[in-house]
C-alpha cells in the first residue's frame, strides 16, 4: 500500500506509471518524474512522442520475428549475411548482444520466449513452426542453438534439435564458455563471441 505523500495528483499518476517499469522502484520513479520535470517542455514532449510512436510504429520482421522498422528488418534485408546460417535465440535482446560481438555474419530467427511448463509457456507459444519451414525451404546448412544455459533453454534447444534432427541441416550449438545457469544478457560480449565462433556439435553437448 502506497503512503507517500504527493503535493500533486499529476505527479503521483506519472510516479505510478514509471514504477511499473521493471527494475524501478517508486523512488527511483519519483526521481526519474522530477527529472523530467526540470527540462523543457519540448524536450519532454519529444520523450513522450518516442515511447507513442514505438508503440504505435514499431513492427516484427515476418521472416525473423526481430523488432524492425519494416516488415523485413535490416538483417534479413541485408545482401551481404550468410544466408545459410542461422542463429536461434530467445529474444530480441539475444539479437543485440550478438550482433554487438561483430562474431557472426547470419541470419537469426526469434523464438520469442523458451519452453517453460512452470509458466504455462509450449513449443506452440514460441516461433517454432516457422523455424521449421525456414529449415525446410530457405537452403539452411547450419543451425545454432543460441539459447539460455538454463533447464528451460536446454529443454527447447533438445525439443528443436528432435523437430530437426533428420533434415539435412548441421546443429551446433554454443560452446560452454557461457555458464550453465546463465541468461546470455548477462554475458560478456567477448564471452559470447568465443562461445560462438567455439560452438560444437549439438548432440556433443547432450553427453548422449
Amino acid at each position: 500500500m502506497n503512503t507517500e505523500k504527493y503535493p500533486s495528483a499529476l505527479l503521483e499518476n506519472a510516479v505510478n506509471e514509471f514504477s511499473k517499469l521493471p527494475g524501478i522502484g517508486r523512488k527511483s520513479a519519483l526521481r526519474l518524474v522530477l527529472h523530467l520535470l526540470r527540462q523543457e517542455k519540448e524536450t519532454v514532449t519529444a520523450f513522450g512522442q518516442s515511447l507513442i510512436n514505438l508503440r504505435n510504429e514499431i513492427k516484427t520482421c515476418r521472416i525473423c520475428h526481430n523488432i524492425s522498422d519494416t516488415e523485413i528488418c535490416k538483417i534479413c534485408a541485408s545482401p551481404v549475411r550468410n544466408r545459410s546460417l542461422l542463429c536461434i535465440v530467445e529474444n530480441i535482446r539475444d539479437v543485440m548482444l550478438f550482433e554487438n560481438t561483430h562474431q557472426f555474419n547470419g541470419l537469426y530467427h526469434v523464438l520469442g520466449g523458451v519452453i517453460s511448463p512452470m509458466d504455462g509457456i509450449g513449443p506452440n507459444d514460441l516461433e517454432i513452426t516457422s523455424l521449421i519451414e525456414r529449415c525446410t525451404n530457405d537452403n539452411i546448412s547450419e543451425l545454432i542453438l543460441a539459447l539460455p544455459a538454463t533447464m528451460e533453454g536446454d529443454t527447447t534447444s533438445f525439443y528443436i534439435y528432435r523437430k530437426i534432427k533428420d533434415k539435412p541441416v548441421k546443429v551446433t550449438t554454443l560452446s560452454r564458455g557461457v555458464a550453465i545457469g546463465d541468461d546470455l544478457e548477462y554475458t560478456d560480449e567477448i564471452t559470447l563471441g568465443r562461445s560462438l565462433v567455439n560452438r560444437i556439435p549439438y548432440e556433443n553437448s547432450t553427453g548422449k
